[in-house]
């Protein structure tokens, strides 16, 4: 039977209660030294969406172009390799066995196995933990969708636990109460690069013999205690895709310690396909999630730069944070030491800050692109989950399953009212991030006058 309806909770005033002891700035303050008073002062200039001049003329480094990836020679010389070798598959070729090897022993883990794309490591991960239909998977509900569909796809419910505040990170508390005797795993998200408080989900999952499975696709190399992000859980998802942190175009890679969930894993993105026996045989219904060698050579190459990149991320952020000091009615992202800025969210007061909308707008205007609230709304609001569009007018597997507004109240004020994600890049120099400190405190300046 599916599980019955559930009901949104109450809010429980986790805005009146967030705390002003946590100093995300700290002594960072003193790396900044731009002038802040032309601003800060009260002598603001127009702002370009009203046809002031903006900020910057010249884009900033971007994900979308050469500006903003570290792609060269080593990269170039990869890809000639395996088209010059005239093997293009990972069936037979070596390329994404030495990625899979090479990548496993940078993060810790026994085993890492490769694959099509973010979404496709997250597949394997629900695959590997092989939820019986009708099973529930708790998760968030800020994310991509990528994080989601996986479940549905392996005909389980996803259940849509309540975020952190401030960081908009799975809240333990949330994940404890949504847990039912139908619930097969936690798939936690570490958003923006900020790891999720994965060791308490993981004593909650312990606690439940419940299976942990962490979405890693923003936060590589983000330090949990003594490991990296996704080494606390049963199975670490990480991507490729043209945004993240190091890119091969798409692609993606799952760690695990488990030589079971390793193995199954390996068969899913196989079309459940034995080679190791050397029999045409099929052990379970799977897809082809394979990696090309192509996007294994060029990934080998890109993770010699990984911890290039994640530290210019940090130091660009940490100049920025330093910079905004402490501006009324903004927060800057959480950060201790162990952030590594996918990208970097500001949380607004709006109620002294102004409106996130008529932000993103007038920073866009600035030159400096600004997303207010990340997404349309919380990923249970989609069309897709919320009116159940899943197998043909079956609404399997989330028949009698309802996702109503305010289910997730923290999460909903996040996207709607409060939170304002700004791209971020390895790239940025200094005077680039200078800028962004300027932009954001005239634009600060101009409507916090207004509320």
């Amino acid at each position: 039977m599916p599980p019955a309806p559930r009901s949104a909770p109450a809010a429980a005033g986790r805005w009146s209660s967030i705390a002003s002891t946590c100093d995300p700035v700290g002594s960072a303050r003193s790396f900044y030294s731009h002038d802040r008073n032309s601003v800060a002062g009260g002598i603001v200039d127009e702002l370009a969406v009203n046809g002031g001049a903006p900020v910057r003329t010249v884009p900033l480094p971007s994900v979308f172009n050469a500006t903003g990836r570290r792609f060269g020679d080593d990269e170039v010389k990869a890809a000639e390799r395996v088209l010059r070798s005239g093997m293009l598959s990972s069936t037979w070729g070596a390329e994404v066995r030495a990625l899979e090897q090479e990548f496993a022993t940078l993060i810790g883990a026994e085993y890492a196995v490769g694959c099509s794309s973010g979404t496709a490591a997250l597949h394997l991960a629900v695959a590997a933990v092989d939820p019986e239909p009708g099973d529930e998977i708790i998760t968030t509900p800020i994310s991509d969708m990528g994080t989601i569909f996986p479940i549905l796809m392996q005909n389980a419910v996803p259940v849509f636990a309540d975020v952190n505040p401030l960081t908009g990170n799975l809240d333990p508390a949330a994940v404890a109460a949504a847990i039912t005797p139908r619930t097969k795993a936690v798939l936690a998200v570490h958003l923006f690069g900020k790891p999720a408080p994965i060791r308490e989900l993981r004593a909650l999952c312990d606690e439940h013999g419940l299976r942990l499975i962490e979405d890693c696709a923003q936060a590589y190399l983000a330090p949990v205690g003594d490991r990296y992000a996704g080494r606390v859980g049963d199975i670490g998802c990480f991507s490729l895709q043209q945004t993240k942190h190091i890119s091969a175009g798409d692609g993606g890679l799952v760690i695990t310690d488990d030589p079971a969930l390793a193995r199954r894993m390996r068969l899913f993105a196989d079309k459940g396909w034995p080679r190791d026996t050397n029999e045409r045989t099929y052990l379970f219904l799977a897809l082809n999630y394979r990696m090309t060698e192509l996007v294994g050579a060029v990934t080998r190459a890109q993770l010699t730069r990984l911890a290039g990149v994640v530290a210019d991320r940090r130091t660009g952020a940490a100049r920025l944070t330093a910079g905004l000091g402490e501006l009324p009615g903004v927060r800057t992202p959480l950060d201790g030491g162990d952030h590594v800025y996918w990208m970097y969210p500001l949380v607004l007061d709006p109620d002294v800050a102004g409106d996130i909308h008529q932000w993103g707008a007038a920073l866009t205007a600035e030159g400096v692109a600004a997303n207010p609230g990340y997404l349309t709304g919380p990923l249970y609001a989609a069309p897709a989950i919320r009116e159940h569009r899943t197998y043909g007018r079956s609404e399997f597997p989330l028949q009698g399953v309802a996702y109503p507004p305010g289910l997730c109240p923290v999460a909903e004020e996040l996207i709607d009212r409060r939170l304002l994600v700004l791209n971020w890049n390895e790239n940025y120099s200094s005077a680039d991030v200078d800028d962004i400190v300027t932009a954001i405190r005239k634009v600060h300046s101009a409507f916090a006058q207004e509320t």
